[in-house]
């Protein structure tokens, strides 16, 4: 049996899928699937209010990060405690979870079963399905990494081939409200498999903050909102400060009711096995002609 913790939602849900989820002994704050998770220790905490506005959460962290700290908490008495045997953490992003760096540190000084850290740097698809390898490699089960791959590659290819030949519609995908950022990384790549054509943002790159002029001006087809860490209900809650925008009633999306609330937290925000549900609410968003609304309501919601 392998003392496993993961710091992140993404990492907790490769190591379930590969059957690993009865062997985590630690979580973050943030893992809350599969279900049953509630009785891991927690490991970490944010140093912002999660609960404020999207205005003074990026404020906060902005703060933080101006002086070098860590925007978590982690609780390295209770990383000594627990005597994992692996750690799944991530560098990809300082503001999404405990970094790398924080992980190293407290392994090296504190942890004496001195465990296997293994680093998760999703910037791309590609490397949200290396990452899987890396984790299946990392339990001794690369078969069963190697299956799960083939099998999300099959259901994205089915419905990259269900989309062939018709018309790409454009989208903005938000992923963050006050000051608005557009998704970059595997967001756009997921838009072009689901027989979308993603603008400003580009694929492999990290998100970017935009004006909303910029947005205005290439006037994209559908609107996708998907902030980072919210659900459905606390995005429509926070719609207003799209909606109040000057334009905003111009925009074809508004004219044409192609505005669309996702679960960023649950999907968009999760370099993990739900990249396939992931696309296909972009898929059932872009092309509802062809797509049943399987994820309506769970995943997405007209706005």
């Amino acid at each position: 049996m392998k003392r496993i913790i993961s710091l992140l939602p993404s990492s907790t849900e490769i190591a379930a899928s590969l059957g690993y989820g009865d062997q985590l002994v630690g979580r973050s704050h943030e893992c809350d699937f599969p279900a049953g998770l509630d009785h891991l220790p927690v490991l970490t905490s944010p140093k912002f209010n999660p609960q404020g506005s999207s205005f003074a959460i990026n404020k906060e962290v902005s703060e933080i990060l101006k002086y070098g700290l860590s925007v978590y908490e982690l609780n390295t008495e209770l990383l000594e405690e627990l005597q994992p045997d692996i750690i799944l953490t991530q560098s990809q992003c300082e503001v999404c979870a405990v970094s790398m760096k924080d992980v190293e540190e407290a392994v090296c000084q504190l942890v004496s079963s001195q465990p296997e850290i293994v680093n998760l740097e999703p910037n791309s698809l590609q490397d949200v399905y290396n990452d899987i390898t890396k984790v299946g490699r990392a339990l001794g089960v690369e078969d069963k990494a190697s299956r799960l791959l083939r099998s999300i590659e099959e259901e994205l290819s089915l419905v990259q081939g269900k989309v062939a030949g018709l018309q790409t519609p454009t989208i903005a995908c938000i992923e963050w409200l006050d000051p608005i950022m557009l998704a970059g990384n595997w967001v756009p790549e997921m838009v072009e498999i689901a027989g979308g054509e993603n603008v400003l943002s580009a694929k492999d790159e990290h998100s970017h903050y935009f004006q909303w002029e910029e947005i205005r001006a290439v006037d994209p087809e559908v609107i996708a909102v998907m902030p980072c860490g919210f659900g459905i209900q606390r995005t429509l809650h926070e719609m207003r400060l799209l909606t109040s925008l000057p334009g905003w009633t111009d925009l074809q999306a508004v004219k044409n009711d192609r505005v669309f609330v996702t679960d960023g937290n649950q999907f968009f925000n999760r370099p993990g096995p739900r990249v396939k549900e992931s696309v296909e609410i972009l898929a059932e968003i872009l092309h509802p002609e062809i797509f049943d609304k399987r994820h309506l309501g769970s995943g997405y919601v007209k706005f």
